[in-house]
């Protein structure tokens, strides 16, 4: 299965640059601070919503946000109220993101975790081994923040049935059931082989040059043709290289012109 020259060049790059030395400016790095599950996710989730616009304002907003919450974000939650964490968060300002939108996400987190023991059990309510994605579960999981949130959260949280890629929330998934050098787990009961390539310009771009999609949006629907490709190469974890491409553009010693020339032979 798969195109055996491509995995061996795709194989190569995870050699050389799956690695926490390639990390930065990665938000990822923020959760390696929690080994406790709960925090984990509380971290994966402030971090990944967040994602958006430059790096730079990424880390410093991400960073504000963990400050207020040390040294145990799921300890800051429930020791907490509402209203503390509505105070708490006044006046923060990450592009179009307010405090009151990440206060309201804040909160569905914290009723979530008292309601469900974790966010890991509540996303395996809706999840099943039998589906081809979790696509399904990612959008129950979703659904149930909104609801949390009254859905004051604004564009912090998406859904993949109004046709979004949830590249964010993707993300999320792929640094919480993935365990190794870079994403740390911390979630169980789902298999890598039903994740959602988190679909961002960059992998668009890749994808395109490789001939994985000729759709020009980065829709769910893109996502998850590209994810059937990548699961050509590797079934068992489809998100296996998605580190290691989306270094090129992000980080400013690896361009993607140097990426395409790398992976120019195999293009079609």
């Amino acid at each position: 299965m798969g195109d055996p020259p491509l995995k061996g060049c795709l194989e190569a790059l995870y050699a050389a640059y799956h690695s926490r030395d390639f990390v930065h400016p990665d938000p990822v790095g923020f959760l390696y601070a929690y080994p406790d599950p709960l925090d984990r996710e509380i971290v994966g989730m402030i971090a990944s919503c967040l994602a958006y616009g430059r790096v730079r304002q990424i880390l410093k907003s991400v960073s504000w946000v963990l400050a207020k919450m040390n040294p145990s974000p799921s300890a800051f939650l429930h020791q907490s109220s509402p209203r503390a964490i509505f105070q708490t968060f006044d006046g923060f300002v990450h592009r179009f993101a307010t405090g009151r939108h990440l206060s309201f996400l804040l909160v569905a987190i914290r009723t979530l975790q008292r309601r469900h023991g974790s966010l890991n059990r509540l996303f395996l309510k809706g999840f099943s081994i039998n589906r081809p994605t979790v696509e399904k579960a990612l959008n129950a999981f979703l659904h149930h923040i909104l609801d949390a949130a009254s859905g004051g959260t604004g564009h912090l949280v998406p859904l993949p049935d109004r046709k979004s890629a949830c590249k964010r929330f993707n993300l999320f998934l792929r640094w919480m059931v993935r365990r190794d050098a870079v994403d740390p787990g911390g979630w169980e009961g789902i298999p890598t082989s039903l994740l959602i390539v988190p679909l961002d310009t960059h992998l668009h771009a890749i994808s395109l040059h490789l001939g994985f999609t000729l759709r020009k949006n980065t829709g769910m629907a893109t996502a998850l043709e590209v994810t059937r490709r990548f699961a050509e190469i590797c079934p068992r974890d489809p998100v296996r290289y998605d580190f290691v491409l989306t270094r090129f553009g992000i980080r400013e010693d690896l361009d993607l012109d140097t990426l395409f020339s790398y992976l120019c032979p195999l293009s079609p």
